[in-house]
This record gives structure tokens, sequence and C-alpha cells, in this order.
């Protein structure tokens, strides 16, 4: 296996031994962090954010119960697969891990075997979940992010420019006349002129930070960190003169034109501004780019 493709293990265990024998176990096939008490594995949790967390129930201070209690407590380790690893066997132990959230259950002596197909199981597991998370947050036309993938971004983006006092801008892009589009080519043909569009779009958002999705029927969204009105407004004019040059292909072997209206907005440090309101004065700007002839970029203002 890859060494960039393995997935990370967090060994919890106040045994040096437990955390040799797991290591010399696992260590082939996965990357290996471990911790010697409750509170150190906890914070290492937080630090890595391993794949699956094997934990030993018994430990000084604080047990493996109060350890897993701390991690579903957390927003970011709440959802990590834990394996509690112990020598206990009684059902009733077994029962209160489980209802605290556990994963599953390895007993000590430990059996390489029986530890490589129990972590083995979660990771498919986890494996499939993220499958089916990554499917619930992207449009299956496109293979952009969707709407929902877009609004997790922004909530997060939004909190970061708040925090870091630096600028984020906003770009409501509308396929222009595409009720028309779809009458005249067929929406067999629409549909390739969103995936064209959807294709482009990264292309000129070249930045690691930006961040396109599909915002709904033939309209689209770009967030761009770290970017003024000025800044938006060129890379909002990149999209536009893109597309306008752009041939798409039909299913008769010519090709049909396309163009987008676009309105951009700008949250700045100190401006009185939400999200809602953010969003809200791009699509004001939207407004007028379209009733101004559309194929055009315009920027909300204040006192428009």
């Amino acid at each position: 296996m890859d060494k960039k493709c393995k997935r990370s293990i967090l060994i919890i265990d106040d045994e040096k031994a437990n955390i040799i024998t797991l290591t010399h176990i696992l260590s082939p096939g996965y990357n290996i962090f471990a911790a010697k008490n409750g509170r150190e594995g906890a914070e290492l949790a937080e630090k890595y954010m391993p794949d699956v967390i094997l934990l030993d129930i018994r430990m000084p201070e604080m047990s493996g119960y109060e350890v897993l209690s701390v991690l579903k407590f957390s927003d970011k380790t709440r959802d990590i697969p834990v394996i509690f690893i112990t020598a206990l066997g009684k059902d009733g132990d077994e029962e209160k891990g489980l209802a605290l959230g556990a994963a599953d259950y390895i007993i000590k002596p430990f059996s390489p075997t029986v530890v490589k197909l129990r972590l083995g199981n979660q990771i498919k597991m986890l494996e499939q979940m993220r499958a089916i998370e990554r499917l619930s947050m992207t449009d299956q036309l496109t293979a952009l992010p969707n709407r929902r993938s877009f609004d997790a971004r922004l909530s997060m983006e939004w909190g970061r420019a708040r925090r870091e006092h630096t600028q984020i801008s906003i770009l409501l892009m509308d396929l222009d006349r595409f009720k028309e589009y779809n009458d005249r080519f067929g929406h067999q043909q629409g549909d390739i002129a969103l995936q064209f569009f959807a294709k482009m779009l990264p292309d000129v958002l070249r930045r690691h930070s930006d961040f396109a999705a599909r915002w709904g029927g033939e309209e689209f969204v770009a967030l761009l960190t770290n970017t003024n009105s000025d800044g938006s407004i060129e890379v909002a004019e990149k999209i536009r003169k893109s597309l306008e040059l752009l041939e798409i292909p039909c299913t008769d072997g010519c090709a049909a034109g396309m163009t987008v209206s676009i309105g951009a907005n700008t949250w700045t440090h100190g401006e009185d501004c939400t999200v809602d309101k953010f969003i809200s004065g791009a699509d004001m700007a939207l407004y007028e780019a379209k009733s101004k002839g559309r194929n055009r970029v315009c920027h909300f203002k204040e006192n428009n």
C-alpha cells in the first residue's frame, strides 16, 4: 500500500507492551499514532484526526469510557470509529461501551488476525460512509459540489474571514436564456452546456482556496477567499469571457455558444453583514447584470 494512501490509527493505552504489539501488527498497513493516557489520546485525536481509534478501557486517571465520552462530545472527533481494546469480557462492560458509542471490541491477548479483521471492517464501513457523503455533496450532472456542499464551505470560510479580518467575495452566475437554449437545441444539449461550463470553472478559479458549486438549475456560485471587490470583478470577467469564447459541441456536429451573467459581492471586515445579506447582495447584482442586457458582470453596491 502506498504510504500516502495509508489510513491512520491512534492507539490509546497505558501499557507500553500493548502499544508495541499493536504497532507491530498494524504498522505494515497503517500509519500509527500512540498515546499513553486518555488525556493525551483525546488531544492527539483532535490534532491528527485518525481514521480509527483503538482505546484501552482500564487506564489510570481517565478510563476508556471517559475518553470515549470526550471524543463523542467533540464536533471534530465524534464520528471517528472507536474500538475498545480490553481484557474485560463481561457482557455488561461490552453493553456499556456500545451504549457510549464504541464501534467494536478487541479482547486481549491480541490475535493478529482478529485485530486486522476487526479494524479492516471498520475501515470498509468508514470508506462506504465517506463515499455516500461525497455523493450527497456532489451534483451528479456536473460533478461539481452541490448547494449543500457550498453552504458548508461558505459557513467555514465566512467564520475564517471574520476571525482573520480578511475579505471574501462571492459570484452568482446564471447562464443566459437557458430555457430558450433548451427549447432550441434540446435538453440533452442543455445538459452538455452545463457540463462544459462546470468543467471550465476550475480552469479559471486556479487558487486552491477558490470554491465553485452548482447552485441549482442553470445557476452556479463561486466563493473567493481573500479577494476584494476589484479581484472579484477580475475573476468574474475571466469566467464571462471564457464562456463567451467557448464552443459547445452539439449532437449534430455543429457548435452552440452560451453566455453568462454574473453578480458579485464582497464582504470587508468591519461591515455589518450576515451570510444571508452577503448572498442577497450578489443576487441583486446578478439581477442588475441580467436587466442591463446579460453577458456582463455587476458588483453589488449598498446604495443600489
